[in-house]
């Protein structure tokens, strides 16, 4: 890509493949920028589907971003399935199966903050609809290495969570209705770049630490302090990271959290957790129950009141599994 070339970064989740085509179909077939774009997928999906209907727009090509091509102008480039989408400084791919961001992979965060560290006040980053809030400490990251951001009008978006989370970190560039940032976009793109500004030094260690260039306590370390609770995804220390106004964690082997999707990974296991718990429990009622029907005297009295015990913990359990806890809620592939 030319130096002033811009690159466009797009996020999304919920809601994504209705908003990413009411974005693409505004776009020019002369466009001359790249779009790498992270939709939230499960990681058994192909993402065909979205790939298809980009497609039949019929402006711009589509595809599935692969390791090492360089990047074009006027090309959409999907993150794969159960893949990071990173972008390198000389504009080529990078696929990498590094650890999950916020409970995803592909994950908007990697995304973002790598193009702002690779592209600098070339880089426009835009959020759209979804759950939860991943997205926000990648646009902090662009918008800290002199790029723009635009955000999704909450009002507009069919899963808020995204945009008024990013809205309630910083204040991006654009809050706009997706029907107006066609135009936003081809005004941006004509404009010649803000002078760039030097890199933060801890965004480049988060960039290198999810391409899995830096992998080490000394790194993060350098990045935030320890915290008395361990990474869900792991099992290892977390450290609460000191730059910005959110509330975010990394483990030094990649997996990385904001404050939300910790609390909703730890319900999630906290659920596992109980479910086992319950199936145990009811498995030595069984068996106690079993016990006292088969043996006699002492033996049978004390089998049966333990099966009573179990009963009333299988109860209590149950109740708390069946309770309404609202921050279980899970952002859902789409």
């Amino acid at each position: 890509m030319k130096e002033n070339n811009h690159i466009v970064v797009v996020g999304t989740s919920a809601g994504g493949m209705k908003a990413l085509i009411a974005l693409v179909e505004q776009l020019p077939k002369n466009f001359p920028a790249p779009l790498l774009i992270v939709q939230h997928i499960s990681s058994d999906a192909t993402g065909e589907a979205l790939l298809s209907e980009l497609n039949k727009i019929g402006k711009l090509i589509c595809v599935h971003a692969k390791q090492g091509e360089q990047i074009k102008a006027g090309h959409i480039y999907l993150a794969p399935s159960d893949n990071h989408l990173m972008i390198e400084e000389n504009g080529s791919v990078l696929i990498t199966k590094g650890a999950q961001e916020n409970r995803s992979r592909p994950a908007i965060d990697p995304l973002f903050r790598s193009a702002a560290t690779s592209f600098g006040s070339r880089t426009i980053g835009i959020l759209l609809t979804g759950y939860l809030d991943d997205g926000t400490s990648g646009l902090i990251a662009i918008q800290r290495c002199g790029g723009i951001c635009i955000v999704q009008d909450p009002a507009d978006a069919d899963y808020p969570d995204m945009p008024k989370n990013a809205l309630n970190q910083m204040k991006p560039d654009y809050c706009v209705p997706i029907a107006e940032m066609g135009g936003i976009l081809s005004v941006l793109i004509s404009e010649k770049p803000k002078k760039q500004t030097p890199i933060p030094e801890d965004i480049i260690k988060e960039v290198k630490i999810a391409k899995r260039v830096l992998s080490d306590l000394p790194a993060v370390n350098s990045l935030g302090e320890q915290v008395p609770f361990n990474c869900p995804g792991c099992g290892g220390v977390l450290w609460k990271m000191n730059e910005g106004s959110d509330l975010r964690y990394r483990c030094h082997t990649g997996h990385a959290y904001t404050a939300a999707a910790l609390l909703a990974e730890q319900t999630m296991k906290i659920e596992e957790t109980m479910w086992t718990a319950l199936r145990m429990f009811e498995e030595r009622k069984n068996l106690l129950t079993t016990m006292a029907q088969d043996q006699k005297g002492a033996v049978a009295q004390s089998a049966n009141e333990r099966a009573k015990m179990s009963q009333v913990h299988i109860d209590r359990i149950r109740a708390i599994l069946l309770s309404n806890d609202n921050s279980s809620a899970t952002d859902s592939p789409v």
